[in-house]
């Protein structure tokens, strides 16, 4: 059995004290009870929803090594048979084991955020970096006040990289999480409208984008992506927090990391990439421009982090896209099969667009027909509105044949439709349901994309309960 955390060493960093017979360590750290495995130390975090002191006794069924919970909890858990490490609070105990952690490691650490193509960035990055050494990653999209800790709290000691990602709804939300990550790599994949109801501008979001300066280690580098609009507000930002290594990566001709060519297909893109002056030519596994932008960004962040690009280019082949995030279904319709590409995780006009190209890019067959199945995109605020709207140009623009919307906030584009696809509206995933289960035929092309608030994985659901694999594209 491998200790993750000696228990003394564990007391010592969450600044708590023990109370029963400790084991002499911890094979892992859990903050829900459904998931956690023998032997992980819980930590009975404190939620927007869920009091983790509520779920202690389901912690010792489920096998905990031991409980992290907070003095004012105590005396409800004092009869709880279990070793306890008592802290005054257990989430800032929870930042203590992550600072403890990244003390500890001589792992290579990169950070990424952005408006979109954070978490497939990540996935990019575990995926290539496995291939040269051991990496540590979250396998979700860990990137807030908890997440980021706890995923520091899960490194081992012995990694040689570790890559985390670190998100934000409002100003002030990166710093703290960047400053606790120290990373050598600092990446921003994109500015866009994303979590704009929070914001007064895109300038306002590259500032917030920027904190993630604010942790970067002495003689570390920031990436930047050259082709976005605000590439000149950040690497001032970068330079003014002294930070001397700013690299580019994009189509621009003076980025370091540039996309020289790429070749579409169907379940993937071939490219030429040229990384601080070696062209590098490979295959990207999952298909789309967009991929093969965070494609580039992520063996850019791992050359700056020593690894060698063209073992990661090549792995990058094997590389598909998660859950909700572009991950392809080939399901059996009788005798023929449509294709499912599952983007129901999150939805900005930024991540739509790449969305619908990917989609007017897809191959029908026979008969079949583009449908573009389009849920809310949240938290734009006052703009909510006008990028619903806009959607209607590029709709129009991508080979639609099929327009289903789900939403409220999708009412005014259903008001207001695009001139060419046929368009049905339905408030909600539910009314959208049956519909879709109807209107999908042979040899058609569906997509479903939507923020995850509104529920349009059940759209992806109902498809894969309804319709038999044929396939599911990991390439």
């Amino acid at each position: 059995m491998t200790l993750l955390w000696d228990s003394m060493a564990l007391v010592e960093a969450t600044g708590g004290r023990p109370i029963g017979n400790l084991p002499d360590g911890v094979t892992g750290i859990s903050i829900d009870t459904r998931t956690m495995k023998p032997g992980e130390a819980f930590f009975a975090v404190k939620g927007e929803r869920f009091d983790g002191h509520n779920f202690t006794t389901a912690a010792m069924a489920a096998g905990a090594g031991l409980v992290v919970v907070s003095e004012a909890k105590l005396p409800a858990l004092g009869r709880l048979a279990i070793p306890k490490v008592v802290v005054p609070d257990v989430r800032q105990a929870l930042e203590g084991l992550a600072t403890a952690a990244r003390n500890r490691t001589r792992a290579r650490v990169i950070a990424v955020t952005g408006s979109a193509g954070k978490t497939t960035t990540k996935d990019m990055l575990r995926h290539m970096l496995a291939s040269v050494g051991s990496v540590h990653a979250a396998d979700r999209s860990f990137n807030n006040h908890w997440g980021v800790p706890l995923t520091l709290a899960r490194m081992p000691a012995d990694c040689d990289y570790a890559v985390f990602e670190i998100g934000m709804n409002h100003a002030g939300e990166i710093e703290p999480l960047s400053k606790l990550v120290r990373p050598h790599v600092a990446m921003i994949t994109m500015i866009a409208a994303a979590h704009l109801g929070a914001f007064k501008s895109l300038d306002d979001i590259a500032h917030a984008k920027a904190e993630i300066f604010a942790g970067v280690v002495r003689d570390g580098n920031v990436l930047l992506n050259r082709d976005d609009q605000r590439w000149k507000l950040l690497s001032k930002i970068a330079a003014d927090a002294g930070i001397e290594n700013v690299w580019s990566f994009g189509e621009n001709a003076r980025s370091q990391f540039r996309l020289v060519k790429w070749e579409p297909q169907e379940t993937g893109s071939t490219v030429t990439f040229k990384i601080a002056g070696q062209e590098l030519v490979g295959r990207i596994g999952a298909p789309g421009r967009h991929m093969v932008q965070n494609a580039l960004a992520a063996v850019g962040a791992g050359y700056l982090a020593g690894a060698d690009p063209a073992r990661l280019l090549l792995a990058l082949g094997e590389f598909s896209a998660g859950a909700g995030r572009g991950l392809r279904h080939v399901l059996r319709h009788g005798d023929a099969t449509f294709t499912l590409i599952d983007e129901s995780y999150n939805a900005n006009p930024a991540s739509m667009r790449a969305a619908m190209q990917l989609l007017a890019a897809t191959p029908v067959s026979g008969e079949g027909r583009r449908i573009a199945v389009l849920g809310d995109m949240l938290e734009l605020g006052q703009h909510s509105a006008k990028l619903h709207a806009a959607l209607a140009d590029l709709v129009a623009a991508s080979s639609i044949d099929i327009l289903l919307l789900g939403g409220s906030e999708m009412k005014v584009l259903a008001d207001n439709p695009p001139a060419g696809p046929q368009v049905e509206y339905r408030e909600d995933a539910e009314g959208l349901k049956p519909l879709l289960l109807r209107m999908v035929g042979p040899g058609d092309a569906v997509m479903i994309k939507s923020s995850k608030g509104i529920g349009f994985s059940t759209l992806v659901e109902a498809l894969l309960e309804r319709f038999p694999a044929a396939a599911t594209e990991h390439n």
